[in-house]
């Protein structure tokens, strides 16, 4: 039987304080791991579609979302305001790291510069790890070593954070022109997203810093944020070597990949090409995606008819939608089978409606990339390759 609390001795107070704290930063860690399996890397179709029908408050919107939702960036603010009491020393070092993401967010995005996020990430969780040590004071309790400077380690972190962010704003449909005023607007979002969380950091901060048992919670918290970061980093890793070592992973992925077929075999008219090697190709069709840009190509298909196709870069991932157009529609209505980010893509397709069907390639890097498209069966070609016209 738990005793009232108004019965409770201070020392009972205390212990069933920091029970309570435990639990609830059990909690909150456990919800933190939860979401990166959750959510992962990347960004939804709905959100891509958003952003294409949206303008520069769309980005500002994303950008916001993006940093009230990154749990990484968050506990590493977190982490560097835990004991700054006053005003001009949180502004100094909160300017430090905004100015330190701000400028690799900026140039990375402008200049195309895309990293492997894995490791960008991976790198992110050290960095929650060693605001945390620092904290506790590790350098001198542990390693009998003076701390690096804290403001030169904010302002280099924060570059490494902006290249998370560039990382993230590249992954939505940006196009050269207005491109400067897309990463603009999407930092805005980032920066009143980081006003907003800070804000009420600071609230809670200010609040246990007046408890006497704000010593143990700190504790407690940079412990916590200390394991955290170091989860975040396994975790980011093991995502890498999956990317670096997709032959590991081959029979993981086709279980999944088998799964995922058949929930969806009777909805979608797309099937897989097991062999494309064997198939003699009809037409062998060359287009060029500009820099920046978008394409589209698209063959003539009527109900019922199949045509094969396999399609490849030379080497850059493009965005793209493999769709079709009912004959005769003035609505603009379209019917999306397949989208993703590859840097090819096989398959056949037995159309549900005659009319035009083929693809949407968006190319997000500084050059040109070339496609390679090969098609057999029952189509006309359109000839129909366009550059999407910008709004």
């Amino acid at each position: 039987m738990t005793t009232p609390l108004a019965n409770q001795t201070p020392t009972e107070r205390e212990k069933n304080f920091e029970k309570s704290l435990l639990l609830l930063i059990a909690g909150l860690f456990l919800y933190l791991i939860l979401s990166t399996i959750a959510y992962a890397h990347g960004m939804s179709e709905e959100e891509k579609q958003a952003v294409i029908e949206g303008g520069n408050l769309r980005y500002m919107w994303l950008g916001a979302t993006h940093m009230l939702s990154g749990y990484d960036h968050l506990a590493f603010v977190f982490g560097f305001i835990f004991f700054l009491t006053s005003f001009k020393d949180i502004a100094k070092y909160v300017t430090a790291f905004t100015i330190g993401h701000s400028i690799t967010l900026i140039y990375a995005t402008f200049n195309a510069i895309q990293l492997n996020y894995f490791l960008i990430d991976a790198v992110i969780g050290l960095s929650v790890t060693y605001i945390a040590f620092c904290n506790i004071d590790g350098f001198r309790k542990y390693l009998n070593i003076n701390p690096p400077n804290m403001m030169l380690m904010i302002i280099g972190l924060g570059l490494i954070h902006g290249f998370g962010l560039s990382t993230r704003l590249q992954q939505l449909p940006l196009s050269e022109d207005g491109l400067l005023l897309n990463i603009i607007s999407f930092n805005v979002g980032i920066e009143l997203g980081q006003i907003s969380a800070l804000t009420l950091m600071l609230l809670i901060i200010a609040a246990w810093r007046k408890s006497h048992v704000f010593k143990t919670f700190s504790l407690i918290a940079n412990y916590t944020l200390i394991i955290m970061g170091g989860l975040l980093f396994l975790m980011q890793m093991h995502g890498y070597e999956h990317t670096a070592n997709p032959e590991e992973f081959i029979v993981t992925t086709a279980v999944a990949q088998s799964d995922a077929d058949e929930s969806v075999k009777e909805k979608s008219p797309v099937k897989a090409v097991l062999d494309v090697a064997q198939i003699d190709w009809k037409d062998t069709i060359t287009i060029s995606v500009p820099a920046r840009g978008d394409i589209e190509y698209k063959l003539y298909v009527d109900k019922g008819a199949t045509f094969y196709y396999a399609w490849k870069t030379d080497g850059e991932m493009l965005f793209y939608d493999f769709h079709g157009d009912p004959a005769g529609d003035t609505t603009g209505y379209f019917e999306s089978f397949k989208k993703n980010t590859e840097s090819k893509s096989t398959g056949s397709l037995t159309a549900t409606f005659s009319g035009s069907h083929g693809w949407y390639w968006k190319n997000k890097s500084r050059l040109p990339v070339i496609v390679t498209l090969k098609v057999k069966g029952e189509y006309e070609l359109k000839d129909k390759m366009k550059t999407i016209e910008k709004k």
